[in-house]
Order: structure tokens, then C-alpha cells, then sequence
């Protein structure tokens, strides 16, 4: 289970997107007028002038769940887990609207709500994603629901539209990153592929804040395309590439030495070998010339002390 929070200026364009998907479904609602989509929209509006200066009165959550879950999530389970969500995050006492889309693989619904409540007062937005994600946490162990799926396992043929194109930037800034030991060479790829990456700098200072992405005409946060593409997250992944490229090297570079030494050593020692078998044969099978003479000698000396001996005594 997985909740994006989102807050808009203007009920119109929002209310149109969540009823206007293919197959969409309103599961429920509160306060608001059913006519029609423009009837839903007025509805919101009249109730925004109460607090006329608040620059976004419009609460507009998603809640995604894995295709893991389908089985368990009717529509009427679907209705019970947006209210029980909208209670935990203190979203009560204002006019909403609970729709169900099939558009993307996995189920999930929007839910539109009105920031000023029935009673004039604004629905607090404080710590707002923080404890969304300790909510969504909450309801997915009750419930016994998985998180939600990876980007990596999403039916990316059946997206569409802003969607489509955010996957296939997530596609190429995955691929450039496993490639990638810095800025320049990661930004060199991602070129490749048509993205341009820009920066946000704080105030007039070199002190980069985050990073977006272009394509086309559709630009992206870095945080927007994967919570993992932050700027610092980015600038730690590619230091842990180089760091690796680096330990990579010197490990080729001592084997490369261990494999050197070993056949100098086998050389020296075969050396050795064929040296001593050289000498062996050599003194096995050579002959000395001094040596004969030497053993010629003794004989001759022998014979004359034998032939000496059996001479008769006078």
C-alpha cells in the first residue's frame, strides 16, 4: 500500500482527471452534489468561500496497492480502507469523493477532498507525508497488505500519458547510474538518451538543493520519478561506484602480480630441475679422460706386481 499526497488550486481540472480515466468508478462520497462532474465541482467551490485566500484548498490523494492484493480489495474494501485512512490523517467533517481507476496494473483509487471542512476551518497539512507513510504502514499490517509493488515490476505497456514518460525516465537515470562513477558521465548518458538533467541551486550560491529531469516538454523532480533520485542520494550512489571502479582495479592489479609471480617461479624451479637432470646424466653416462688414465695406470702397476711375484728366489 502506497499513498502520494498531492494539493491543488482548482477543484475543475482535478475532479475531471479522477472521473474522466477510462472505466473509472465513484465508490463513494460525503457533501458534494452527484448530477455530474460539474455539479461534484461546484459543490467543492461553494464551500471554499468560506476561506477564500487559502491558495490551495484542494486535498487530492492517491492510495496504491499491489496487484498481490487484488483478491482482497473490492470495491466496499476499497471504500473502507480510504475511510479508515482519511480518519488516521485527520481528514473529517469535509466533502469528498473516493473514485477507483483501472488504468495502470495495479489497483487504486483517488481521493478528492476539500481542505475547508464544514465547519469553515482548514484541514491541517502538517507533517502531512510523514504520517502518511506511518498510516500507510499501519493499515497495510492490519489489514496483512504488501507496500506495493517496485517501479521494476510495473506493466509499463499499459501506462500512459505523464506516467509513461516518468517511467522511461526512471528507466534511462537507472541504467545511466549503474554505468556512472560521476556527475559529468552520468549527465553524458543521460543525454544519450534525451534527458536533460538541471540544477537547483540555493539562493545565489554554488550549493546545489536538488535536481530535476527533462524530456520533451515534461520536466520531473528527482525525488518525483523515484524517492531513490534525490540529488544527494544520486551524488552517494555514484561515490560508491567509484569507490568500487577503484577496489576493482587494484584487484585486478594484484592478481595480475600473484599470476606474474607464479610463472616466474614455476620458470626458476623448472630451471633448476633440468639442471640437475643435466648433471645426473652427465655423470651417469660421461666419461673422464683423466680418470681412465688413472685406472690404466693401476693395472699396468698391478699386472708388473703379479708377474714379479712368481719369479723363482736365486
Amino acid at each position: 500500500m502506497i499513498g502520494k499526497i498531492m494539493k491543488r488550486a482548482a477543484f475543475k481540472g482535478c475532479v475531471r482527471y479522477v472521473m474522466d480515466k477510462q472505466d473509472a468508478k465513484l465508490l463513494a462520497s460525503d457533501g458534494v452534489l452527484l448530477q455530474d462532474m460539474d455539479s461534484i465541482v461546484r459543490s467543492f467551490n461553494i464551500q471554499c468561500l468560506v476561506k477564500s485566500n487559502i491558495k490551495h484548498p484542494v486535498g487530492h490523494i492517491s492510495l496504491s496497492y499491489s496487484p498481490e492484493d487484488a483478491d482482497k480489495l473490492s470495491n466496499k474494501i476499497m471504500v473502507t480502507l480510504a475511510k479508515e485512512y482519511m480518519q488516521e490523517m485527520n481528514i473529517k467533517d469535509t466533502q469528498y469523493i473516493v473514485v477507483r481507476h483501472y488504468d495502470n496494473g495495479n489497483p487504486h483509487v483517488h481521493i478528492v477532498f476539500n481542505r475547508i471542512d464544514n465547519n469553515g476551518k482548514v484541514i491541517s497539512d502538517k507533517n502531512d507525508r510523514y504520517r502518511n507513510e506511518a498510516i500507510c504502514k499501519k493499515i497495510k499490517n492490519k489489514y496483512e497488505l504488501s507496500f506495493g509493488k517496485s517501479k521494476d515490476k510495473v506493466k509499463q505497456h499499459r501506462l500512459r500519458g505523464k506516467d509513461k514518460t516518468k517511467y522511461q525516465v526512471y528507466n534511462a537515470v537507472k541504467d545511466a547510474l549503474s554505468r556512472s562513477t560521476n556527475w559529468d558521465n552520468f549527465e553524458k548518458r543521460l543525454k544519450e538518451n534525451g534527458i536533460i538533467l538541471s540544477y537547483k541551486y540555493k539562493g545565489q550560491t554554488n550549493e546545489i538543493q536538488g535536481i530535476s529531469f527533462t524530456i520533451g516538454n515534461v520536466t520531473f523532480k528527482g525525488s518525483e520519478v523515484d524517492r531513490g533520485f534525490s540529488y544527494l542520494k544520486i551524488d552517494k550512489l555514484l561515490d560508491e561506484n567509484t569507490q568500487n571502479h577503484r577496489q576493482s582495479k587494484v584487484t585486478e592489479q594484484v592478481s595480475n602480480q600473484q599470476n606474474n609471480t607464479q610463472s616466474s617461479g614455476i620458470g626458476i624451479v623448472e630451471s633448476i630441475i633440468g639442471g640437475l637432470d643435466s648433471m645426473s646424466i652427465f655423470q651417469t653416462h660421461g666419461e673422464d679422460p683423466e680418470e681412465r688414465c688413472f685406472q690404466h695406470e693401476m693395472e699396468r702397476r698391478q699386472k708388473k706386481i703379479n708377474k714379479n711375484s712368481k719369479r723363482p728366489k736365486l
